[in-house]
């Protein structure tokens, strides 16, 4: 398991990327994860890229942004193109959007077929560039459930479509978090963490609360504390290769990634069982 954090836990908080970087490899993560906005907004000084990082002993895992799906194919492929740019600045191949920005059972046949051909678009464009769109599991998009994310996937149908397979969101959604990671592993190449204190506490990490710097974060608690029963499933599958992110959103960040961190440890090389093969 190669555990990085966040540049978005940073979101409200005044740290340099480079204090974050000097902070993360002393703390023994792997990589940093990189918010789209700040990667645009570092676009000035070029010294700061993947080669940079890496010669603090991280990597970027991974690019976090948006894409407008609901817009014009003419802006989405402007903004694919900065996002291409940026993930080649930062040495990464992973590039998460989210599969539009309203839910599977709020959008018409039409609307749905209008997304999927757009989202394969973007597939072609990002792999002549080596590279992966990524959906995240997220409520008010495609992926909102198991069988809808299965069903982009075919839709959609490019080897370049890969999963975030977010913790939490999956388990919001009703299902089996078990069972819907041995339905998506084919397609996963990344996982976010976290948790939370109660179901009815959920709404916490809508992206209107998240980016309101002066929200409560109540319901938001350290991974091994919350609803989700991490032990239970880090014991019940092979990580010992995935690439995966705290996604801390609450106050104190230093603090809850360190302490996560540590707490991870023990799985970080454990292999039960791999039930894939």
């Amino acid at each position: 398991m190669n555990v990085s954090i966040c540049t978005i836990s940073f979101r409200n908080s005044l740290q340099s990327i480079e204090q974050l970087a000097q902070w993360t490899a002393a703390q023994g993560f792997a990589g940093i994860e990189m918010w789209g906005t700040h990667a645009r907004h570092l676009m000035a000084n070029s010294q700061l890229n993947g080669q940079w990082l890496r010669s603090h002993g991280l990597i970027v895992p991974m690019l976090s942004d948006y894409l407008p799906f609901e817009k014009e194919w003419s802006t989405i492929y402007q903004a694919a193109k900065t996002l291409i740019l940026l993930a080649e600045r930062w040495e990464t191949n992973q590039i998460r959007v989210f599969a539009g920005n309203r839910g599977s059972d709020q959008v018409e046949k039409g609307e749905r077929k209008q997304l999927v051909t757009k989202l394969r678009e973007v597939c072609v464009m990002v792999s002549r560039n080596g590279m992966n769109v990524v959906v995240e599991i997220h409520p008010r998009t495609l992926c909102d459930t198991i069988p809808s994310t299965l069903q982009l996937l075919a839709e959609v149908n490019h080897p370049a479509l890969k999963i975030n397979f977010d913790v939490l969101h999956t388990w919001e959604s009703g299902a089996d978090i078990d069972q819907a990671f041995i339905e998506l592993y084919p397609f996963i190449t990344h996982f976010h963490l976290k948790n939370v204190t109660d179901r009815s506490q959920l709404s916490v990490f809508h992206p209107e609360r998240v980016f309101q710097p002066s929200d409560s974060r109540k319901g938001m608690t350290s991974l091994f504390t919350g609803c989700i029963d991490y032990h239970h499933f880090f014991t019940q599958h092979d990580f010992s290769d995935c690439h995966v992110s705290l996604e801390w959103f609450g106050h104190h960040p230093f603090d809850v990634l360190q302490a996560d961190n540590r707490k991870l440890l023990p799985y970080q090389k454990k292999k039960i069982y791999h039930s894939f093969s």
